[in-house]
C-alpha cells in the first residue's frame, strides 16, 4: 500500500487492493454477512464462505460472481451450533494463513420456545457466542500465521441496552427471545474486547476488533435475486426509515473497514457514523458495561467450560 492510499480518506466505494490475502466470513451466505463478503470481494481477495448449507452458499457465490467479475469465493461447511464439527471445518480450510475471520454468523428466533442445540446449549447463545469462541480456538495458528490477522467480531446495537445474568448466560430462567438475542450479540462484543486484551498480554500481532451494522433492514437493503429480493413495494414502505437506519449494504460497511483499513487498532469498536445507526463507518466510543474486565472474565471462563475450549484459545 503507498503512502498516498495510507493517507487517503476512507471511501467505502473505493476498497483498497487485498489480493493474496485470505479471508473467512461467518454466515457469508445471506444477510449482512453475505454483503461483506460481497465487498471484501472486489479487493481481489480470497474470500471464504462459512455456511452450514452448501445450497444457500453456491447461490450467495454465483451472485458474488455475477457482480464481481473474477471473484475469489470459496465455501467452507460450518456449523457453529456444532461445536464437535468446528475443529474438521478449519482443517479444510486449506490455506497457509487468514489474514481475517468475521465472526458474523448468528440465529434471532421471533418467538418462543426456547431451543438448544445438540450439545445442550441454548441455540442463540451457542451460535452467536459459544460457537465463534471455540472456532476462534482451531483458527489461531492460521491468524498466528498471516502478517498481520485479525477478528472481527459482529455485534449489535441491542446489545446497548442488555446486561449479561453471568448466572443465567443461557437464559434457562427466564428466556425472552429479544432480550436473550441482544445479550448473546453482548457476550459477542464483550469476547472480542476481552480477547484484545488477552491477545496484547502475550504480545501477540493478532488484532481483536468488534463492528457492528447499525440498524439495517431488509426493506432498505438492495434485491441479489440468487441471495434475497426486495419488493418494489416493501423497498417503499421501507423509505421513511431510511432517515434513520439503512439497509444491509451499507450494514457492512463497518465490518469491511474494520477488515480493510491500515488504521484500525485491536479493541477498537466501528459503527455507523449517525446515532451508531446509519452512514458511513467510524469508529465509536466503547460503553463501559461491554468491556468490563470483571464480566468480561468471568464470561471468558464459563464460555471456557461450556465449549472445553483451551482457555488460551491457541494464543500463548
Amino acid at each position: 500500500m503507498t503512502s498516498a492510499s495510507r493517507n487517503r480518506p476512507w471511501d467505502v466505494h473505493r476498497l483498497p487492493s487485498a489480493e493474496g490475502r485470505n479471508f473467512l466470513v461467518t454466515g457469508g451466505n445471506a444477510g449482512i454477512g453475505y454483503f461483506v463478503a460481497e465487498q471484501l470481494a472486489t479487493t481481489g481477495a480470497l474470500v471464504v464462505i462459512g455456511s452450514r448449507d452448501p445450497a444457500k452458499a453456491d447461490r450467495a457465490m454465483a451472485s458474488i460472481r455475477s457482480r464481481v467479475p473474477g471473484a475469489r469465493v470459496r465455501h467452507l461447511r460450518l456449523d457453529l451450533a456444532d461445536l464437535s464439527s468446528l475443529r474438521g471445518a478449519v482443517s479444510a480450510l486449506d490455506v497457509d494463513g487468514l489474514d481475517a475471520v468475521v465472526h458474523n454468523a448468528g440465529v434471532a428466533l421471533d418467538d418462543p420456545p426456547r431451543r438448544r442445540t445438540a450439545d445442550g446449549h441454548e441455540l442463540m447463545f451457542a451460535t452467536n457466542h459459544l460457537g465463534h469462541y471455540a472456532l476462534t480456538q482451531w483458527l489461531a495458528p492460521l491468524l498466528a500465521a498471516a502478517p498481520a490477522g485479525r477478528i472481527v467480531t459482529v455485534g449489535s446495537f441491542a446489545a446497548r441496552s442488555e446486561r449479561l445474568d453471568l448466572d443465567d448466560l443461557q437464559s434457562a430462567r427466564d428466556y425472552r427471545p429479544k432480550r436473550t438475542y441482544g445479550r448473546s450479540k453482548l457476550a459477542q462484543m464483550s469476547f472480542g474486547f476481552e480477547l484484545d486484551r488477552r491477545l496484547r498480554a502475550v504480545g501477540s500481532p493478532v488484532l481483536s476488533v468488534v463492528a457492528h451494522p447499525g440498524g439495517a433492514l431488509d426493506s432498505l437493503t438492495p434485491s441479489r435475486p440468487q441471495v434475497s429480493e426486495t419488493t418494489p413495494g416493501e423497498r417503499l414502505r421501507g423509505l421513511p426509515s431510511a432517515l434513520v437506519v439503512q439497509g444491509k449494504y451499507a450494514g457492512a460497511w463497518p465490518l469491511v473497514r474494520a477488515v480493510l483499513d491500515p488504521a484500525v487498532r485491536g479493541g477498537q469498536l466501528w459503527g455507523p457514523r449517525v446515532f451508531g445507526l446509519r452512514g458511513k463507518p467510524r469508529r465509536e466510543p466503547v460503553p463501559a458495561h461491554m468491556a468490563d474486565p470483571a464480566v468480561a472474565a468471568r464470561l471468558w471462563a464459563a464460555s471456557g467450560e461450556l465449549t472445553g475450549a483451551d482457555p488460551h484459545l491457541g494464543f500463548r
